[in-house]
């Protein structure tokens, strides 16, 4: 029995040696590649110093269409730069997140030659009906809607032929010309390059092995099974190798216009929702996430789940996790700016790895709560991501800010995220869907990492009630606009104050009540108010009604 194809690996050494022995090869692109980024370079040189806002968009639009033609793998270099506010300036930022990495298809004799070496028989043997054109064509492969013998339509992606070469070559080029351009790079933004270059080419060789991409998209189904508002396609192994990939195809709507979403009687809020929220699962629970997001990837789905619409998620090539400790950070961190506490956030950035630990927070904080303080504004439902960004990326110029290589694609993916649910609503705002979503997880306190969180939002450094905070977290979970949550938040609330886990809230409770010899009854009063004014019998009542009818819209 034949063995199994191994993974393909990146090697920055082996490869290296591997273009020096076809100097035809090396010698031939490294001319091409030179004379468009040299011409790059000079046209920047010449006019990226322009304070025209005008010129610098066009300097933008410059880099995308030369990175586009140079191919592949210069089109991953320019995505994965979208991520990076540290290194692009924000002018040219805005022209690489729309990136389309669109090309023209491969001829069909090509992909049937592939299937066929790949799954062992032709595409006539394999599948009942066999399109001539693909339905899709992007820089690493291009999708066809196939039916099987048993009637069912399936997603067949096939690689593009000869890409593990063209991305060996291309990596070793780009990081031979990113080590000797390194010194010269302004804000000493080539320190390190080298190992960013490093990190992009293994994720590129991961995402080009479509058995990993199975693996994922069966991790991504399992953790989301008890969610029916999320779908993702069931993968046909015994119809996937290493350069094919097939999957039940997803009958939707791309979440690309309103109006042709609107036209098939679907609700564009509801289905932002239930990304925000998926979304927000993936990085802060489930510590693992899809880090490509964008409209071509996301479709919508008939039916709704109380306040959620129905999603499918495709293509799970590019794929990461997040550790538990940068889950909780990040947690914490959405908990400080809301609260405005940007002395806590710039200890969260030192956790983070955004901020070195030595560094002087003294200038940093003022600076945080000028960047993000006027952002959030006094509504936090006024909070844009995209608006923050910008203003980040400026900061980066002026502060020790560095973007930790494991967060890339962490930004890629709430960057996306945001600009599709902007696309469908240019009035969303993230946080309006994001602060509810952590608030219920600290009210919730069903672990201990939240509940640590809920301590810290609840009483100051004297151990006294903050009542206004807890008034906060209850108002942005009623007004959420998400269904009837005010039932599991005051079940939840019970159940942990009455319960084991509760030992510490009732222990703070109880110290926050006397104080320096005296009984301090005011913040118990303050406190009773407020859960009287939140679970009234009206809205509980609401709430039970809008339970017994679960596909009623949200209010």
């Amino acid at each position: 029995m034949t063995a199994a194809p191994t993974s393909p690996v990146y090697d920055p050494r082996a490869d290296r040696r591997w273009l020096m022995r076809r100097p035809w090869m090396l010698l031939g692109r490294l001319g091409s590649v030179l004379w468009q980024l040299g011409s790059l370079t000079l046209v920047l040189a010449l006019r990226g110093g322009s304070r025209d806002a005008a010129v610098q968009r066009r300097l933008g639009q410059r880099i995308l269409a030369t990175l586009t033609n140079l191919g592949p793998c210069f089109i991953k270099v320019g995505q994965a730069l979208s991520t990076r506010p540290d290194l692009v300036r924000r002018d040219w930022l805005e022209e690489l997140t729309q990136l389309q990495d669109n090309l023209p298809p491969f001829p069909l004799a090509v992909a049937l030659a592939t299937i066929e070496a790949e799954l062992g028989a032709p595409a006539s043997q394999l599948f009942e009906e066999f399109p001539d054109y693909p339905v899709a064509a992007a820089s690493l492969g291009q999708v066809y809607r196939a039916r099987l013998g048993d009637g069912r339509w399936v997603a067949v992606k096939v690689q593009r032929p000869g890409l593990e070469r063209i991305l060996r070559r291309d990596l070793v080029l780009i990081r031979l010309l990113g080590t000797l351009s390194a010194p010269l790079l302004p804000l000493n933004l080539g320190v390190g390059l080298a190992e960013i270059i490093d990190e992009f080419g293994r994720s590129l060789f991961e995402e080009i092995d479509y058995r990993r991409e199975a693996d994922n998209a069966e991790r991504f189904s399992t953790l989301f099974e008890h969610h029916p508002e999320v779908t993702v396609p069931q993968v046909e192994r015994e119809l996937s190798a290493r350069h094919v990939l097939t999957t039940t195809w997803i009958h939707g709507t791309k979440l690309q216009e309103r109006r042709a979403l609107e036209a098939q009687g679907l609700d564009p809020s509801a289905l932002i929702r239930t990304c925000v929220i998926a979304g927000l699962r993936q990085l802060l629970e489930f510590g693992y996430f899809h880090a490509d997001p964008h409209p071509g990837n996301l479709f919508a789905l008939p039916g709704r789940s109380g306040a959620l619409g129905h999603v499918a998620y495709v293509d799970f090539g590019m794929m990461d996790s997040i550790t538990d400790a940068d889950r909780l950070t990040l947690t914490g961190a959405v908990v400080h700016l809301i609260n405005r506490d940007f002395r806590a956030l710039a200890e969260d950035f030192v956790a983070l790895g955004f901020l070195k630990p030595d560094s002087d927070r003294e200038p940093i904080i003022p600076a945080l709560e000028d960047a993000l303080g006027g952002a959030l504004g006094e509504n936090v439902g006024s909070f844009n991501f995209k608006s923050v960004t910008d203003r980040f990326s400026e900061l980066m110029y002026d502060y020790p800010f560095r973007v930790p290589a494991r967060f890339a694609l962490i930004i890629r993916a709430v960057v996306s995220q945001e600009g599709l649910a902007l696309r469908l609503d240019p009035d969303f705002k993230i946080i309006r869907v994001a602060y509810p979503y952590v608030a219920r997880r600290l009210l919730a306190g069903d672990t201990a990492e939240m509940r640590d969180k809920l301590l810290e939002v609840l009483f100051d450094s004297d151990g006294r009630l903050r009542v206004q905070r807890l008034e906060n977290l209850l108002a942005v979970v009623e007004g959420s606009g998400s269904g009837p949550d005010l039932l599991p938040v005051m079940g939840s609330g019970l159940k942990l104050l009455l319960g084991p886990e509760g030992s510490s809230l009732r222990q703070r409770l109880l110290l926050t009540l006397v104080q320096g010899d005296h009984l301090h009854t005011e913040d118990l009063r303050a406190l009773v108010g407020l859960l009287r004014r939140t679970f009234t019998p009206a809205k509980l009542a609401g709430g039970v009604l809008a339970r017994l009818n679960p596909l009623a819209p949200a209010a």
